[in-house]
């Protein structure tokens, strides 16, 4: 079980933003201690959800990643003489258009 804590710079900052939430849109002041006991309700009780959705998604991403691994970075074997070949045509094709004009 993942435990959700945050630092102590973002309780303080999430506790005050509760407590402008209510103060403004709810119209009711909050306390540092009721704001910090709902707080502690809502990491323990949708913080996982929470979690467990942006563990998915950064899952879901490092597959697509590493499915596109084959694309991005898979060399064809043995070109040596499939490359000098194309070469050597490109070469000629150069030759007779510089040879009719």
């Amino acid at each position: 079980m993942v435990t959700m804590e945050l630092s102590k710079q973002a309780r303080t900052d999430a506790i005050q933003s509760i407590q402008k939430y209510f103060e403004e849109d709810v119209r009711e002041p909050m306390g540092d201690l009721r704001a910090g006991l709902l707080l502690d309700f809502f990491l323990e009780e949708v913080g996982p959800a929470i979690y467990n959705k942006a563990i998915g998604d950064a899952q879901a991403r490092m597959q697509q990643r590493v499915a596109d691994l084959d694309g991005e970075l898979y060399a064809d074997e043995f070109q040596y003489w499939v490359r000098l070949a194309k070469k050597r045509q490109a070469a000629g094709s150069r030759e007779r258009g510089a040879g009719s004009q």
